[in-house]
């Protein structure tokens, strides 16, 4: 695999929970043509010969998520290459070729110490560079922050963000500072022993206070700026699981406690979706519609003074807990709600 590690870092995506970008393009990252003498074997085993870089597990995981191609067409980890046959990688954003630049951007940092940084992101703020967005991120703002910390250096993909959320959700992440911590965490994120709630205001009304949203999370189809919900014994996506609890009833609308399991991209936002409650002006996934409630003018004026109050999804990620890395001391962090989103809570409370 090309030796920049970021450019497969989207194979990772165990460790990332929502990433911020769905993009609609593709882009070329790696490339090889079978020999004329290749003997018919397994393409996961065919990149493990010529990717020294990357794990098989890996590799799996790119040919489930439609990355792995042969002769330009999406292949399963069993497709059998031959000779001639041109393998390519490809993912959903440019090869990095560029370098994170520390820039003096404000944080909101909750905790720190030698090892680990917990963050609460405003909404607005893009997580991590990418296309369209080579400054200006939470990841430059870190730079800044770590530049004379020892060890430390933005560009390796050993250090730094644990786990990521959409750039128009706020809330808390954790930063680690050296290689032992980030492994220690991730480890964490993968065997789900972390604790992350997030609150969400969702369109209509629920039958029951609580609940469990299972499903496996998958590119759409239909749209690749979107992410969908597949069954959960298909072989399309990723497993997720999101339990749910009523907070305050609101007519129209509902505020939800949502616990994570897993975290896959857009996971609160489609499996909210699948169930009927699409996230309140989420714009991608069709809440910055009118979904329920009357068809009156002044309702309508109603729900355009919300969309302005807080004008992206309402999605925060509340509450953060882990084991820390070197003290294995259980760690737990709550943010407040932000104002845009305590603004628009008020306008519901006050006509109900």
């Amino acid at each position: 695999m090309n030796s920049n590690p970021y450019d497969t870092d989207l194979l990772d995506e165990d460790f990332l929970e929502e990433e911020e970008s769905a993009s609609a393009e593709e882009h070329e990252h790696w490339r090889i043509v079978a020999d004329k003498g290749q003997n018919v074997t397994r393409v996961d085993k065919f990149l493990m010969d010529h990717m020294p870089d990357t794990s098989r597990n890996r590799i799996q995981k790119a040919a489930e998520a439609g990355c792995i191609r042969a002769n330009g067409n999406p292949v399963k980890s069993n497709y059998k290459v031959k000779p001639g046959d041109v393998i390519t990688l490809v993912l959903d954003r440019p090869k990095r070729d560029w370098e994170i630049i520390p820039e003096d951007i404000p944080l909101d940092i909750v905790y720190e110490d030698d090892q680990l940084m917990v963050i609460n992101k405003p909404a607005g703020l893009v997580v991590h560079p990418g296309c369209g967005n080579y400054s200006g991120t939470l990841v430059n703002a870190i730079a800044w922050h770590l530049r004379d910390f020892p060890g430390y250096d933005p560009n390796d993909p050993t250090v730094g963000l644990v786990h990521r959320i959409d750039k128009d959700t706020s809330g808390l992440l954790v930063v680690a500072k050296t290689a032992e911590a980030k492994t220690h965490l991730c480890h964490q994120f993968f065997v789900k022993s972390t604790k992350r709630e997030y609150n969400a205001l969702v369109w209509g009304p629920f039958d029951k206070d609580q609940g469990t949203i299972e499903g496996n999370i998958g590119r759409n189809p239909k749209d690749r700026l979107q992410m969908a919900v597949f069954p959960l014994e298909s072989e399309i996506g990723k497993p997720a699981v999101t339990h749910y609890s009523v907070l305050e009833r609101l007519g129209p609308v509902t505020w939800v406690q949502c616990v994570l399991e897993t975290g896959r991209t857009h996971q609160i936002r489609v499996h909210m979706k699948h169930i009927g409650h699409t996230l309140f002006n989420d714009e991608r996934y069709g809440g910055n519609e009118i979904l329920r409630g009357n068809t009156s003018s002044n309702y309508r004026q109603f729900i355009q003074n919300c969309f302005n109050a807080c004008p992206r999804q309402v999605l925060h990620a509340k509450t953060l807990g882990f084991v820390h890395p070197t003290t294995g001391k259980e760690m737990f962090f709550t943010s407040d709600i932000p104002e845009d989103i305590t603004t628009l809570l008020e306008k519901w409370r006050k006509i109900q």
